[in-house]
């Protein structure tokens, strides 16, 4: 097995940060730089869904965890390896920052991990710092607010 995480935190509460991976991972939001997605079936686990990274080609997934409001988590089968891409949403203690702490990791699991991850691993989440914050810029755009650094 083979993992990674970008942690960020907002001022935003959760249920803004939650509106915009929703609406990320049903199609229904879109900024430069992200991956498109489509929904085929409701937004509920099981339901597959179509991911067009930006500049290659469309790959299968399917919801595999969805706490509203909390998490969401798609799988990709590629073979013998398993993609498992995850967003947690946690609130921050009110004393502290208050607002949402946001965990986005891959796990890389199945027969291959242990070969394919340490290099396949890298090369996916290489842009994991600029994704969430760009998913996060365009939540706080929505809501009017700023980023605070993790």
């Amino acid at each position: 097995m083979w993992t990674t995480q970008e942690t960020a935190v907002t001022a935003l509460p959760r249920e803004r940060v939650w509106e915009a991976v929703r609406d990320l991972h049903t199609g229904a939001l879109s900024y430069d730089g992200a991956d498109r997605f489509e929904l085929h079936g409701p937004f509920a686990v099981g339901t597959e869904l179509t991911v067009t990274p930006e500049g290659q080609d469309p790959i299968r997934s399917r919801i595999d965890v969805l706490e509203d409001g909390r998490t969401y988590a798609d799988v990709t089968d590629l073979g013998d390896v398993r993609l498992t891409f995850r967003y947690d949403l946690e609130d921050e203690p009110a004393g502290e920052a208050g607002g949402t702490r946001v965990r986005y990791s891959l796990t890389i699991d199945g027969a291959g991990a242990d070969a394919a991850g340490p290099e396949l691993g890298p090369q996916i989440s290489a842009d994991f710092p600029e994704s969430l914050a760009a998913l996060l810029a365009e939540a706080e755009r929505r809501a009017g607010r700023t980023t605070l650094d993790a």
